[in-house]
């Protein structure tokens, strides 16, 4: 029988944040695509399909808030191992594109599993953490299992390879493990491992792009016209909306084709040009209004599987953004992670529909869990 609550309960302004940013998106890579000429056959049509994939992320979104979330406490490590198996076939069967394999091709659509599995190691790391208590802090001898969970995934995205997507996966892991407590001498153990082994990735297993783009932030200048163009021309964009912007469709670094990746990585960009200074904090705020929503979400939950799982969600997004935003205005380097929401792309776009969807579930049955 149909619970009155659960309507009771619903979370409207999570609902109406998710569909704010969403105009914001469609309206952006509208202005992205149209002004463009010398793409105007190709491009014309990413502003249809992102309605399209619109459409399918709200019916994943509603999914995922009509069935209890604790059923994923019981199916965490089928649907992980399930989204494993997607990403090892992108291996083999996956599409390369401008020299990454990173999609698998479904009939009519391509998606990138690497975005299911940012949502499903969240899943099995709240079915984890939420099973057993550690007062003093979990030890690297609690924490073996969970670092296997992340760093398989990670190491077949990087492969791919997709440094963007991978780092975000650690950060999801690492924070995590933060929020639930890790005692502090196993938290320096692992720091310094991670020093140790990004010191090791530079010279034995970054590629010689990935290098250029790390040099290029630090540096821009150096290469304007190769690793450092896109940096440049991004703060240019920023720089020059001023604090109104300069209008809707009225971008010149858009229109003008400088503005590299302007629909997806850097459409933050084209959003700053056009409406300035106030446009872009207004931006901000939407999203770190998402963020403190996600995140008394999780403190408002009266159990620790939702409380871990809607943290986990809350950072996938919070440092999406972080990045994203970081890259366009020269803060961070250019590794290619989209805006939430906003940015073109239909894999990014449901996953992160699904995550809210999960946010929309724990929030809206709180009530059947005792204090």
């Amino acid at each position: 029988m149909f619970d009155r609550r659960l309507v009771e309960h619903f979370d409207w302004v999570l609902l109406a944040l998710t569909f704010i940013l969403e105009g914001i998106g469609i309206l952006t890579l509208y202005s992205a695509v149209n002004p463009n000429a010398d793409m105007a056959n190709l491009q014309s049509l990413l502003y249809l399909k992102q309605w399209y994939w619109i459409c399918i992320g709200t019916t994943a979104m509603i999914s995922m808030f009509i069935v209890n979330y604790k059923w994923l406490n019981r199916w965490a490590f089928s649907v992980y191992a399930f989204s494993l198996v997607l990403l090892v076939a992108v291996s083999f069967l996956g599409k390369e594109v401008s020299g990454s394999q990173r999609w698998l091709v479904l009939g009519m659509f391509s998606f990138q599993p690497s975005e299911l599995v940012k949502i499903t190691l969240i899943i099995m790391l709240a079915q984890y953490f939420s099973g057993r208590a550690s007062e003093k802090g979990w030890t690297l001898h609690d924490l073996w299992k969970p670092l296997v969970w992340t760093l398989i995934p990670f190491a077949l995205i990087a492969k791919q390879p997709d440094l963007g997507t991978g780092l975000i996966v650690l950060l999801i892991a690492a924070s995590i493990t933060i929020f639930v407590k890790i005692e502090f001498r196993s938290l320096m153990f692992l720091t310094g491992s991670g020093v140790f082994v990004s010191s090791a990735a530079w010279f034995f297993f970054l590629k010689g792009y990935q290098k250029q783009r790390i040099l290029a932030f630090i540096n821009p200048e150096t290469d304007p016209l190769g690793a450092g163009y896109h940096i440049i021309q991004s703060k240019i964009a920023v720089g020059s909306g001023l604090f109104l912007g300069k209008g809707f469709l009225k971008g010149t670094q858009n229109a003008l084709s400088f503005l590299p990746e302007q629909h997806t990585d850097f459409i933050f960009s084209v959003l700053a040009e056009e409406w300035g200074f106030f446009g872009s904090a207004l931006v901000v705020v939407l999203y770190l209004f998402l963020v403190i929503w996600g995140l008394s979400i999780a403190m408002r939950s009266k159990e620790p599987f939702g409380t871990i799982l809607a943290v986990g969600v809350t950072c996938m997004i919070f440092w999406q953004v972080i990045i994203n935003i970081g890259m366009a205005l020269g803060l961070l380097p250019v590794v290619g992670v989209p805006l939430p929401l906003i940015s073109y792309g239909g894999s990014s776009l449901v996953s992160t529909m699904i995550g809210l969807g999960l946010l929309m579930n724990i929030s809206m049955r709180r009530f059947m869990f005792k204090d």
